[in-house]
């Protein structure tokens, strides 16, 4: 439960370890501490050894408060390069996040939140993003630039009593910087290899004595890491644009209005995963990748992943753009202060993948393009009369989303995807411009009520117990059209109907048609209790017990069907996920409160745990979104900071995390257990259960057991660190200091399958930053940086290509980048 504070200015960086459940030091932006300052919307905390949060809705000093939160200051994440949450990740040990591309993308904390690997519009994520308050619902905008940043948190546990979006696993707040009505600008610009540019600038100040004003924006460019050699074109590019608007209207101190608009776009030539290995597989050896390579005389450029080269013969795009509008408004009343916080959203994603991964026409579309728009209001009252202090909310979502996709086979898939001893296979006719053309649409209603108080029992002794009320509404639509290459319809047929021909029966082994419609609906009771003791002025302890849900959900990527072709539309809906949580832990103060020291324990129970499952007793082929019966996660985190004078500082943090499926017995099986039809694994640890007979393509896949085995994107072990120094320093005419700096995290490795496989471990890593600069005390900053300094060659994420093939394709992480930062400020 414990966070670490990096703050950074101007002075020497601060690094500051405190527990908080929720927004810190921002007043106008993140809180409904009382509107007293004109000059509030702008100042954050200038005491670094004194940091006031409002995570409870009221200013407290951080380490005083009981609940977990790891706090990153806007100039730290500058100043690491952590410009996106995936790169946050770094800094922030139980943070996870992996994405092939923006939709994606999964952000899970302590290995809960999203299942690695699905795209489904029909399920939440179990991890809210905020930014001033406002919520996302697509978890697209974590991949964006941070723009303008004074600070992020990110919460660990469930947070659904003090924020409006439940969010079961934890959740990252965004605090921007605020209008201000003392005029103030920052500007900043970094060159480096790669082709790297980034530019960064932000201008606030007073239009009238009641108006104030703020613009932002952010422009980043890189070229890619991994060569195309197919059309000489680098991939994995960056490219990023984003800007950002706020007028703040503060007529009273007790009255503060704030309209925000931003947009940002992303338009780079992404995202490739290349071939990394190959794997042996339980079906037929002329099945498998290396015959049915060689079959096509074809050679993938190399087979060494970090020679960062590719043949994919699809162009890529992956446009994708996401912006909005919000007002914010604060007033204090005699009972307490009201805030209310009214937003629209929208995301536009335009994708082109090359979903086979090879430089073979096998997949030659497979994109899902979305619209999405949502709605939110949310509406606190916050207060505090003697030992009472409370927060009451409501809180209103609506959200709608189009995707309109298209799947379509090239003339290099019947040779791959239908089994080499039928003629068929050696007709690319037959599979050659096979199209399913889908219509995917979500209505998406929620609705809430929540609070939590704040009793003092004693003056050392505060229990604070919360409760949720929550209506959650899904209306889904899902459409999938199959033509063959002639543009005529492919579908089931009956025995009245005269059967499928052969080929037809190929088809539809590859592509199948599915229609159906699907509605959920279901209220939900949360609740949780904290209980905190002041040992002593500088030794705080803790305890919390809460019982939350994650929303029930919808299957809108298809579902399994009869053999006839029906859907089963028992299984087109989700459970919602049920969650007790336990958590413990001490905070500590100690040598004249210049170090920090803070302990937590945790233990999260999950059931009907939302996951892909394989259920192929059912009828055809399909995997798709259910529920595992149960998951753990539990584990220790701590952080450790020391300021011992002005010139150096230096912290660590880090946590043991033990997440796993305790049981789930229908999973997709790895790639080496799958395309066969008896059980292979005698030890229990693995087992499966051969799949109804008759399964298309003459395969008889296997669904598994890997009750006890790890979840996705979790390492044991798991630590970030750093430090920086200072001296006193004359340069370019002015006193400053001359500083270094380092930053670096650890992992251990971890399974990047949902279910693991010996082919998709990623072995475990560490990376280093460092940085050489000089700065004065008026705002100006320039300094060289190195990022992976030692050139470490780690994966960021594996796959298994589908088709059982035994390909498996991976992301290389960034090589070694360097380049310089030049900071002005005023």
């Amino acid at each position: 439960m414990s966070r670490v504070l990096l703050f950074a200015g101007a002075a020497p960086l601060a690094l500051l370890a405190v527990n908080a459940p929720a927004f810190a030091a921002d007043e106008a932006a993140a809180a409904d501490a009382p509107v007293t300052e004109r000059t509030s919307a702008g100042t954050g905390q200038s005491d670094a050894d004194t940091i006031v949060v409002t995570a409870r809705r009221r200013q407290e000093t951080a380490q005083d408060v009981p609940l977990a939160i790891s706090v990153v200051g806007g100039d730290h994440i500058d100043s690491t390069g952590s410009f996106n949450v995936g790169r946050l990740q770094q800094l922030t040990p139980t943070l996870q996040f992996t994405s092939s591309n923006p939709r994606n993308t999964s952000v899970n904390i302590r290995g809960l939140g999203a299942p690695l690997g699905l795209t489904n519009d029909g399920i939440e994520q179990g991890v809210g993003i905020y930014v001033d308050d406002v919520y996302m619902a697509r978890v697209a905008s974590s991949t964006f630039d941070f723009l303008d940043v004074k600070q992020i948190e990110v919460l660990r546990g469930p947070q659904g009593t003090l924020y409006g979006k439940n969010t079961t696993a934890g959740a990252i707040n965004i605090t921007t910087r605020q209008p201000t009505f003392t005029p103030e600008g920052r500007a900043e610009i970094s060159v480096g290899n790669l082709g790297f540019l980034q530019a960064k600038a932000a201008l606030s100040g007073p239009i009238s004595d009641t108006l104030a004003a703020r613009i932002a924006v952010s422009s980043t460019h890189r070229d890619g890491t991994i060569l195309n050699v197919a059309t000489g074109q680098k991939i994995n590019e960056q490219d990023n644009l984003g800007i950002r608007g706020q007028l703040l209207f503060q007529p009273s101190d007790s009255v503060a209005f704030t309209l925000a608009g931003d947009f940002s776009r992303q338009n780079p030539r992404c995202c490739a995963q290349i071939y990394v290995r190959t794997g042996t597989t339980q079906r037929s050896l002329d099945r498998q990748y290396a015959a049915l390579a060689a079959l096509q005389g074809y050679g993938v450029p190399s087979t060494d992943a970090f020679d960062r080269v590719t043949d994919v013969d699809v162009p890529l795009q992956a446009k994708n753009k996401i912006g909005g509008v919000s007002l914010r408004g604060k007033i204090d009343t005699g009972i307490g202060t009201i805030t209310s916080i009214t937003a629209w959203r929208h995301w536009d994603w335009d994708p082109s993948n090359d979903r086979d991964f090879l430089g073979l026409p096998i997949t030659t579309k497979s994109n899902n393009p979305s619209k999405q728009d949502q709605y939110t209001q949310e509406l606190r009252l916050t207060g505090e009369t003697g030992r009472l202090g409370y927060v009451l909310g409501a809180f209103g979502f609506y959200q709608k989303i189009h995707t309109n996709g298209v799947q379509q086979q090239g003339p290099a898939a019947s040779a791959w995807l239908i089994k080499p001893s039928d003629a068929l296979s050696k007709d690319p006719t037959v599979l050659d411009g096979l199209t399913a053309t889908n219509d995917i649409s979500l209505k998406n209603t929620s609705a809430a009520v929540f609070g939590q108080l704040s009793f003092k029992v004693t003056d050392a002794f505060t229990i604070q117990p919360g409760f949720r009320v929550n209506y959650d509404k899904k209306v889904g639509d899902y459409s999938s059209i199959v033509t063959n290459g002639a543009g005529q319809l492919v579908v089931f047929k009956t025995a009245a109907q005269g059967g499928n021909s052969a080929r037809e029966k190929a088809q539809l082994a590859v592509l199948a048609p599915q229609q159906f419609n699907v509605r959920f609906s279901d209220w939900n009771v949360s609740y949780d209790l904290t209980a905190s003791y002041d040992v002593s002025r500088d030794v705080h302890a803790y305890a919390t017990y809460a019982h939350t849900f994650k929303s029930g959900g919808v299957n809108l990527n298809g579902v399994p069907t009869d053999s006839a072709g029906v859907p089963l539309l028992e299984l087109a809906t989700v459970k919602p996920e049920t969650v007790n949580h336990f958590e413990a832990g001490i905070k500590t103060q100690f040598w004249d409160r210049k170090a920090t020291f803070n302990v937590s324990i945790f233990r999260t129970e999950i059931g009907n745990y939302q996951a892909q499952v394989s259920n192929y007793t059912v009828g055809a082929l399909r995997g798709y979104l259910a529920n595992a019966d149960k998951v753990r996660t539990q584990g220790v985190e701590f952080d450790f900071s020391a300021r011992p004078s002005e010139r150096f500082n230096i912290y660590t943090n880090g946590a043991y995390t033990d997440a796993t499926y305790r049981k789930f017995t229908n999973a997709p099986c790895p790639p080496e257990l799958s395309g066969g039809s008896q059980p292979v694994d005698a030890s229990g640890n693995l087992t499966a259960t051969p799949s109804a007979p008759g399964t298309p393509g003459g395969v008889s896949p296997l669904s598994c057991n890997i009750s006890g085995q790890r979840l996705p994107g979790v390492s044991k072990w798991s630590f970030s660190y750093g430090a920086e120094g200072n001296l006193p320093a004359h340069l370019f005419g002015t006193d400053g200091q001359a500083y270094l700096g380092f930053d670096g995290n650890y992992r251990s490795n971890f399974s990047s399958n949902p279910s693991p496989s010996a082919y998709t471990w990623i072995d475990g890593y560490a990376l280093s930053n460092f940085r050489l600069g000089y700065r004065t005390d008026n705002g100006f900053d320039i300094y060289g940086w190195v990022r992976n300094a030692f050139d470490v060659n780690y994966y960021e994420q594996l796959a298994v290509a589908s088709g059982n093939t035994g390909l498996i394709v991976g992301q290389p992480g960034d090589p070694r980048t360097w380049g310089v930062t030049f900071k002005a400020s005023f």
